[in-house]
């Protein structure tokens, strides 16, 4: 079993990145990705603990698109902290983050929501600064029950408190990752938004600017949505990847390794992202 999708503290889960790890190797996971949003800096301190436990530690990120009507989030896998095209272009999607996040919290004092960015920051402990910090503050404040109560009616895109942030192109975040020696996923593909029969062209057009593969086996899927996603990634040529997209308690029915129980990544997909890599 592995699991390349999760988040940890660096971005907007709720785990520090050695955590994610211990939690992988509780769950039996042979390797884990650790993918938090536009940053790698979570890295270092998953591979010690990965080393320590006998686990494959995957360095990656996950990355925003400019998409609609849905959203569209590239995994990108084998990418290490350092130099390179993507490495340097991350420092300015932080930045852009970052004033997003500012832009996010003004805008919910606009709508006379009790929230400071001060306890936002508290929150997230400092950096990587995510909208799921800005939900647990409205759990806590009363205005919502839930985390996914304040997505639903506060910051999902669409919603009253959503504010875009400056985004890739799909093709140049695509041409990102490839330059840097990287292997680039689509996340969570439903979340595009597409019309039934829209995914396939759409994922032909990616794979031939270089998209690698698709995440068919994702933790909050029903079965039957996986294997026909995994068929369609057959048919395209693309690596049907999964990963139960842990995010601690911002996400509490997904866990490292088993999504909400019934996931089960196959351990040849990573095998099959580095052959990817290599060609």
């Amino acid at each position: 079993m592995i699991d390349l999708h999760t988040h940890s503290t660096v971005s907007d889960g709720s785990d520090p990145p050695a955590q994610i790890v211990a939690l992988a190797a509780a769950a039996d996971c042979r390797a884990v990705a650790l993918t938090d949003h536009d940053r790698l800096d979570g890295v270092p301190e998953a591979r010690a603990e990965a080393a320590r436990r006998g686990l494959e530690l995957v360095a990656g990120c996950e990355l925003s698109c400019v998409w609609g009507p849905g959203t569209f989030h590239l995994l990108v896998y084998f990418l290490e902290p350092g130099l390179g095209p993507l490495q340097e272009h991350l420092t300015t999607l932080q930045g852009q983050r970052d004033e997003r996040n500012h832009r996010l919290v003004a805008r919910l004092q606009e709508l006379g929501l009790p929230i400071t960015f001060e306890e936002v920051e508290a929150e997230a402990g400092g950096a990587g600064i995510g909208r799921p910090h800005v939900a647990a503050v409205l759990v806590r404040k009363g205005v919502v029950a839930s985390v996914a109560e304040a997505f639903d009616r506060w910051l999902a895109k669409g919603k009253p408190g959503y504010v875009r942030k400056a985004t890739l192109e799909p093709g140049e975040a695509i041409d990102l990752a490839l330059a840097s020696g990287a292997v680039p996923v689509l996340a969570h593909p439903h979340s595009l938004g597409l019309e039934p029969g829209g995914l396939g062209p759409t994922l032909r057009e990616l794979s031939e600017r270089g998209l690698a593969g698709v995440e068919c086996h994702y933790g909050a899927y029903q079965p039957e949505e996986r294997a026909g996603l995994t068929a369609l990634a057959g048919r395209l040529g693309l690596v049907a990847t999964g990963g139960s997209d842990y995010h601690g308690r911002y996400k509490p029915d997904l866990s490292v390794g088993t999504g909400r129980g019934d996931l089960e990544v196959p351990d040849a997909v990573i095998d099959s992202l580095r052959e990817r890599r290599a060609a």
